[in-house]
C-alpha cells in the first residue's frame, strides 16, 4: 500500500509593514519558514506495527533532527509513541542520503488495524522547526500463533491511574518479542521467526541469543535484523536471560571445554556485538571455595547435569558485584573482579545448605521473611533493595534423596534489604496479589526506572495455561491485569517481560 495522505505547514515570514528589505530590525527569515520538505509518500513495513514515510525536499539539507509522534487512540491513557533521530542516524542506517535531500523514516509503534495520526517536526539548523502530518492506515494484525491477538483484559488501566511505565515487551518463545502498552494494544511485532526468549532492548531495537546456537541477532524496531557470533570457542548456546552489566551485558551460555560440559552455570559479560569480556564459570568458583572451606565440592557440583539452573543476574555497582540468581538452589553474589563468594541467600531447607562451607556464606533472613525460592530475574530497585520474582517452586534436579526444599501455593515479588556485615537480610515488602497466582517456573518483575512502578510477569498462571502481565503503581496497586494463552506450551508466550521507553526513544 502507498498512501498519498500528506499535509505540510510551514511557518511564514513576519516583514514590517512597509520593509523590502531585511534591515530596520525585520526578522531575517528561517530555515523552516523557506523549507520546501513534504511527505510524498508512505510504505508498509514487515508487520502492521510499521511503516516508512518517505520526504523529500532540498531543504531537508539543512535538518539535524527528525522526530515523530503517533496520536494515541480515544479512550487510552498510555503516552503517545515518541522517537526523536538525528538526521546522522538515520543516515548512518541508510534512511537518508549523502545532502539528506530524501529521508525515508522508519515509523514504528502503530496501532495495528487503525488510521494512525502521525505529527513529524523537522529541527533545521538554526534551531527553526517545521511540523509536518500523515496519516497512516495500519492493516489488522493476525497473530500466527493466534496468540498476541487473543488477550483478555483482567482489569483495565484508568484514566487516572498513574504508572511509570506505558510500554512493555514480552520475551516470546514463539517469534520476536511483542511490545504492548498499558491499555492492552499491541504495538510492534517484528519478522522474527525464533525463540527470542533470551533476549534485552537496546538502542531502537532487541538483541536476541540464539538458544540453538552462538549467534547474536539483532532486530531493528524498522524491521531490519543482523546477525553476529560470540566470539568463544567453548560457548554452545545462549540460555534465559540477558541482563546490564557493568561495561556490556551480562549472558548465561552453556559451554563445554575438555571433554566437560556446563550445563546452565556459566556467566559471561559480552559487548553488544559478540565480544567476551569476561567470565564467572559458577561450577569452577563454588568447587574451589568448598574444597578451600573442607567441603568435598563434587556431591554439589556436577558438571553434565542442571545442578545450577542459572536464570539471570544483576551487576551492583555500589560494591562492584555481581548478583546470580541458581533456580536450584539460591541467590549468590559475587566480586566482579575475582568472583570472591560475598554471601548466599536462599532456602535452607535446601540440598545446598547442607554443606558448611555454603551455610557459612548464608544470610539470615529476620522472622517473617520469604526465602527466595525458584527465583527468577533479580534487579537492584531504585531505593537500592534486591528485587526477585519469588516463585516458590522447590528444586527440579537434586540427587536422589537429597532434599528439594519448601514449595508455595503462590508466587510473590520480594524486595529484600541486605546487612552483608551481619549477614543478615530484611524482607522489606512483598507483593503475592493476595497470594491468588501461582507461577512456579520462568516469570519476572522490574522497576520502570525510579518511577517505582513495576512490571510483573506470571509466565505460567493458572497450572501453567495462562500468561499474566500486571502493572503496578508505586503503592503497589494494580493499575491493568492482562492474560494471554499458553497455548504452545509453558513459558512460551512471555516467560519475562521488561518496561520499554516506546514514548521517549532517541538515537543521536
Amino acid at each position: 500500500m502507498r498512501s498519498a495522505s500528506w499535509l505540510a505547514v510551514g511557518i511564514l515570514p513576519i516583514w514590517l509593514q512597509g520593509c523590502g528589505d531585511h534591515g530596520s530590525g525585520a526578522p531575517a527569515p528561517t530555515l523552516a519558514s523557506a523549507s520546501d520538505a513534504a511527505i510524498v509518500d508512505t510504505l508498509h513495513g514487515v508487520t502492521p506495527f510499521i511503516s516508512f514515510a518517505e520526504l523529500r525536499g532540498k531543504a531537508l539539507g539543512g535538518v539535524t533532527t527528525v522526530t515523530y509522534r503517533i496520536d494515541p487512540r480515544p479512550g487510552t491513557s498510555s503516552r503517545p509513541v515518541s522517537v526523536q533521530r538525528t538526521v546522522d542516524a538515520l543516515r548512518r542506517r541508510g534512511f537518508a542520503d549523502g545532502n539528506a535531500n530524501a529521508i525515508t523514516l522508519p515509523v514504528f509503534g502503530l496501532y495495528a488495524d487503525f488510521s494512525n495520526h502521525v505529527s513529524i517536526d523537522l529541527t533545521f539548523s538554526d534551531a527553526s522547526t517545521q511540523s509536518l502530518s500523515v496519516d497512516i492506515a495500519a492493516p489488522a494484525y493476525v497473530d500466527p500463533n493466534g496468540v498476541y491477538d487473543h488477550m483478555t483484559i483482567l482489569k483495565s488501566r484508568g484514566a487516572g491511574d498513574s504508572l511509570g511505565f506505558d510500554f512493555f515487551a514480552m520475551k516470546s518463545g514463539l517469534g520476536s518479542p511483542v511490545v504492548v502498552d498499558s491499555d492492552g494494544y499491541v504495538r510492534w511485532v517484528g519478522s522474527f521467526a525464533s525463540s527470542a526468549t533470551t533476549s534485552t532492548f537496546e538502542s531502537l531495537g532487541f538483541l536476541v541469543g540464539d538458544a540453538a546456537s552462538t549467534s547474536l541477532h539483532r532486530l531493528e524496531l524498522d524491521g531490519s535484523s543482523s546477525e553476529m557470533q560470540v566470539s568463544s570457542p567453548v560457548y554452545t548456546k545462549f540460555h534465559h536471560n540477558i541482563d546490564p552489566g557493568k561495561v556490556g551485558l551480562l549472558v548465561e551460555m552453556d559451554s563445554t571445554a575438555n571433554g566437560v560440559s556446563n550445563v546452565e552455570s556459566t556467566l559471561t559479560e559480552i559487548t553488544d556485538s559478540g565480544v567476551v569480556l569476561k567470565e564467572w564459570d559458577l561450577a569452577a568458583i563454588l568447587s574451589e571455595y568448598m574444597r578451600n572451606a573442607g567441603d568435598d565440592p563434587t556431591a554439589f557440583v556436577r558438571p553434565g547435569i542442571d545442578w545450577f539452573h542459572l536464570n539471570g543476574s544483576v551487576y551492583d555497582p555500589r560494591d562492584d558485584s555481581v548478583i546470580v540468581s541458581s533456580r536450584e538452589n539460591f541467590l549468590i553474589k559475587l566480586d566482579y573482579a575475582t568472583g570472591e563468594i560475598r554471601w548466599i541467600l536462599g532456602d535452607p531447607t535446601k540440598y545446598w545448605y547442607t554443606f558448611a562451607s555454603l551455610r557459612a556464606k548464608a544470610l539470615l533472613l529476620e522472622q517473617g521473611g520469604l526465602y527466595p525460592i525458584g527465583q527468577h530475574a533479580p534487579s537492584i530497585t531504585s531505593d537500592g533493595l534486591l528485587m526477585i520474582f519469588n516463585d516458590g517452586g522447590q528444586s527440579s534436579f537434586q540427587p536422589t534423596g537429597a532434599p528439594a526444599g519448601e514449595e508455595r501455593t503462590f508466587s510473590a515479588v520480594s524486595a529484600y534489604d541486605i546487612h552483608p556485615d551481619s549477614l543478615s537480610a530484611t524482607e522489606a515488602w512483598r507483593f503475592d496479589y493476595a497470594e491468588t497466582i501461582f507461577s512456579d517456573v520462568c516469570s519476572s518483575a522490574y522497576e520502570a526506572g525510579s518511577s517505582k512502578s513495576i512490571l510483573v510477569t506470571y509466565a505460567v498462571a493458572e497450572a501453567r495455561a495462562k500468561a499474566r502481565l500486571v502493572g503496578l503503581d508505586g503503592s503497589k496497586n494494580v493499575v491493568f491485569d492482562f492474560e494471554y494463552a499458553n497455548s504452545k506450551g509453558p513459558c512460551t508466550t512471555s516467560w519475562n517481560a521488561i518496561p520499554v521507553s516506546f514514548d521517549a526513544l532517541r538515537e543521536q
